[in-house]
This record gives structure tokens, C-alpha cells and sequence, in this order.
């Protein structure tokens, strides 16, 4: 009997990028109304109730600390019920919980709905779009991956809308009313997703191999699980034995010192180039526009270098850049170099984000890679948490934004060494021939 292989050309668009658009889509969506809209909520809340600074950031600190505590849950939920299950929930959630908020009259009712939100927004986007166009792409992965999250920076565009809803309508009608937009628009774009290209009869990247068996004189299609194993990829590694690797832990903190400077960033640059630097918060705003604009760019210009190019460089060099850029911030004194902290931030972020996923997925294979990329969040959680906790200490103790940034710039650069020395794991024999044996 021969085997013979053929190659039918894909005429229609490969449906893993309407995954791309539906991720991007649905990131933009909920960015743009929460992650990015929350400062312009921030003295509305303060004006009419009076409540402190402390108390209103310490629901924005607890959201990133229960998005990391969720991310081994959600990472089961993804590979248990599939993408579109999860992104349908958080998109439920994170309605009813905007809806909720609009009725608040006492603090234990902000962080009770704010927790409601953030577990609503975590479901909805970043762990769940990643490690789905993760399982869409192999080849193109880097691309589609800077693509899908180039809606947080789009989002952010937004933003303005937001603000002029909350200054026309009040700030209870407009969380009201996101919330049912939240639902109206997030239901239809949560039935884009799909679990993997597999169940649908192609293969990663769009490629769709016609594998033909010669029997009796006619040529039969191979059964399914005979076509994916035609395809050479990397063996998938589970949960456990991506733990027991070096790279696991060393991507993961590698990880979290990066986010160190994005979450330092994220809560103080407003209050440093106000209070520091002396320019008003017009000029901060444009600073935060300028810094949207150039991750979106490099979200683009890092999806296209990591498919081309050695995604642990590029990983680590952004790093760096995220350190000079830091560094720029700490001593600035006028506009200008708020400008250049503002670009080189802005890009640093955009490349390396898509890296800190793609890396993973290349060393970890695809099967597991929810429940894997769930648990280092964990991890990645304490430098997000941990970057605006050490920035503000650092400002009320020394009355400067200065030696903080400087000491998170230094422990960013450090954790570039982290991704450099990461190899990529292998399995034993013994292993692949374990993980083969099990049904799939």
C-alpha cells in the first residue's frame, strides 16, 4: 500500500486569525472601559465620597493580586470548558459587576463589585486570548499574539470617550450602561473563539495537509489523530513537568521583574511628572498617550521580529530599554525627557509582551499551555503587586519618586539575565514515551 501526500492550497482566510480579531476585539472592549478608564473614575469617587487616596488605589493593588490567585483556576477553566465557555463567563461577570458598582454607597460595595470586575475582566482577556491564539498558531505565533494584544494599547485610544461620558452623564450611569455594552458587544465576540484548529479538521498556521492513504485503487483521508501526527512539533509538556524545569521558574521571575516597572509606572507616572517633574496633568496625559501609541507599535514590530529573530534576546533587550527608560523618568525635569521615558516605555512593553508568551509556548508545547502560563502568574503577580507597593514607600520615605525608580530600573535589568539563561527543555525518552502512550 503507498501513502501519498498532498497539499490543498487554503483559498478562505485561516479562521485562527478571526481568533486574532475576537481577541483583539474583546481586549479593546474591556480595557477601554476598565483597566485604562479607571483613573478618570478616581476623583469622581473621591469628590462625592470623600474617601482617600489609599482607599480607592487599594482596589486597583487587591485586583492584581486576585487576577495572579485566579490565574491556576482560569488556566483549568480554559483547558476544561474551552476559550469561548470562559471568555462568555467573564464577559457575564464583568457586566453585572459594572452594573453593580454604579449602585455603590459605602467602601465594603466598591471593593466587593471592584472584585467582581477584576475577576469578570481576568476571565474575559489576557490568559484566555493568549493561550488561544497560542493553540492557532506555531509558525506565525509571535505576530498573532503582538496583533491580538495590541487592543490593550487601542483601549487606551479610547480612554477620552470614557471621560467625556463621565463628565456629561455622572459616573453612575456610565458604569451602568458599560456594563450592558460589556454584555451586548463581549457575548458576540466570545463566540469567535475556538479551543484549537485540530477540532475543526486543519492545522496551526492555516495549514490544511490532505493526507491520502492508496486502498483498493482509491485514495481515503487518514483519520484525524494520524493527520496531527504528520505535523513535526515540539512534545507538549504537562503542568508538573513544566514545573520541574529551570526555565518555568526562571521565565517566570524573569517575568515578574519586567512588570515591576509596568506596575510602578501604571499607578505613579501621573502623580511624579505632576508633583516631581512640575507639569500639569494635561502634559501627563499626553505623556500617557504618546507612551499607548509607541506599545502598539511595538506590540506590531515584536509579533514580526519574534517569528523571525530569538524571542530571549528581543525579551531581554526589552528589558534594558525598559530600564534606560526608567531611568530617563527618574531624573527628568522638563517635558521633553518625559517624551523619550514616554517612547522607549511605551515600545520596550509593546515588543516584550508578546515575547513573554510566545517563549513559553515554544518551550512548553500547546496542550498545556493554559493551565502552565495560569500557575507563573502566580509568580508574575508579586512584581506587579510588589512595583507600586515598593514606589510608593519609597516616595513617602525619601519625598521623591527618584531612588524608587532607580532601584526598580536596576531590578528590571537584572531580570533580563533571567530570560538569557533559560534553554529551552527537553523531554527524556522515557518521558515522550509516557506522554505518547496517553489517549489524546
Amino acid at each position: 500500500m503507498d501513502n501519498k501526500v498532498k497539499s490543498k492550497p487554503t483559498k478562505r482566510i485561516f479562521y485562527g486569525w478571526w481568533i486574532v480579531s475576537g481577541g483583539f476585539s474583546i481586549q479593546v472592549l474591556v480595557t477601554s472601559l476598565v483597566l485604562h478608564s479607571f483613573t478618570a473614575y478616581f476623583p469622581l469617587l473621591q469628590a462625592q465620597f470623600g474617601w482617600s487616596k489609599t482607599l480607592i488605589s487599594g482596589a486597583f493593588s487587591l485586583s492584581r493580586a486576585e487576577s495572579g490567585l485566579l490565574g491556576p483556576i482560569q488556566g483549568w477553566l480554559i483547558e476544561s470548558l474551552g476559550p469561548r465557555a470562559v471568555v462568555r463567563i467573564g464577559v457575564l461577570v464583568l457586566g453585572i459587576g459594572f452594573m453593580c458598582f454604579s449602585q455603590i454607597q459605602s467602601p465594603l460595595g466598591y471593593y466587593l463589585t471592584f472584585a467582581v470586575i477584576a475577576i469578570g475582566s481576568s476571565l474575559a482577556t489576557y490568559l484566555t486570548v493568549g493561550s488561544t491564539v497560542v493553540n492557532w498558531f506555531v509558525k506565525k505565533r509571535s505576530l498573532a499574539i503582538g496583533l491580538a494584544m495590541s487592543g490593550f494599547g487601542v483601549g487606551g485610544l479610547l480612554v477620552p470617550i470614557v471621560a467625556w461620558a463621565l463628565v456629561t452623564f455622572g459616573w453612575r450611569p456610565t458604569a451602568f450602561y458599560s456594563g450592558i455594552l460589556i454584555i451586548l458587544l463581549g457575548l458576540p465576540i466570545a463566540q469567535i473563539m475556538r479551543r484549537s484548529p485540530e477540532e475543526y479538521g486543519y492545522l496551526p498556521d492555516g495549514e490544511e495537509p490532505i493526507v491520502l492513504t492508496e486502498t483498493k485503487g482509491q485514495l481515503l483521508p487518514m483519520e484525524a489523530d494520524a493527520l496531527i501526527r504528520t505535523r513535526e512539533e515540539p512534545v507538549d509538556f504537562t503542568l508538573r513537568e513544566a514545573m520541574n524545569t529551570s526555565s518555568f521558574w526562571l521565565l517566570s521571575v524573569g517575568h515578574g521583574l519586567a512588570v515591576l516597572t509596568v506596575g510602578s509606572v501604571s499607578l505613579h507616572l501621573v502623580p511624579h511628572i505632576v508633583e516631581t517633574v512640575g507639569l500639569s496633568i494635561q502634559s501627563a496625559s499626553g505623556a500617557v498617550a504618546v507612551m499607548t501609541t509607541f506599545q502598539m507599535v511595538g506590540m506590531i514590530a515584536g509579533g514580526l521580529a519574534g517569528d523571525r529573530f530569538n524571542k530571549k534576546i528581543l525579551a531581554a533587550g526589552s528589558m534594558f530599554l525598559h530600564s534606560g527608560a526608567l531611568i530617563v523618568l527618574a531624573y527628568a525635569t522638563s517635558m521633553t525627557p518625559v517624551l523619550v521615558f514616554a517612547a522607549m516605555h511605551g515600545l520596550a512593553w509593546g515588543i516584550r509582551g508578546p515575547m513573554m508568551t510566545t517563549i513559553r509556548a515554544d518551550y512548553f508545547g500547546r496542550t498545556h499551555f493554559a493551565s502552565i502560563m495560569g500557575v507563573s502568574s502566580l509568580v508574575v503577580m508579586f512584581g506587579m503587586i510588589g512595583g507600586p507597593l515598593f514606589t510608593g514607600f519609597m516616595a513617602d520615605t525619601t519625598d521623591s519618586y527618584t531612588l524608587g525608580f532607580v532601584i526598580i530600573a536596576c531590578m528590571t535589568a537584572l531580570g533580563s539575565l533571567f530570560f538569557l539563561v533559560a534553554q529551552r527543555p527537553y523531554k527524556t525518552e522515557q518521558q515522550v514515551g509516557i506522554t505518547d502512550s496517553k489517549p489524546r
